[in-house]
């Protein structure tokens, strides 16, 4: 199943500046694990905003929910999940 997730993070700009550091490393490595392993297929920074786009391809809503709650930077995150289906007009996909 894919998934569009558009993820906003606002860290507490009175967060410890090491827990900081720390949460933003752990974030990177995290996502970079799941891209490796085909999951996290497509990242995009939305310009001017501390803010992604990104497309997941998981087996299911509970595979995707557990991926999400994951994520280090998850508790300074707001998300917008959207299920992606096939275009009958897609050329590549049909």
């Amino acid at each position: 199943m894919l998934f569009a997730v558009t993820m906003d993070v606002r860290i507490p700009t009175d967060l410890d500046p090491q827990v900081r550091a720390d949460t933003v490393a752990r974030e990177k490595a995290y996502s970079q694990e799941l891209q490796h392993k085909g999951v996290w297929l497509h990242i995009w920074r939305r310009v001017g905003q501390y803010s992604n786009l990104s497309i997941f391809d998981v087996r299911d809503n509970e595979e995707l929910h557990d991926i999400l709650w994951g994520l280090p930077l998850f508790p300074y995150m707001t998300l917008e999940v959207t299920p992606l289906a096939a275009h009958p007009s897609d050329i590549l996909h049909t």
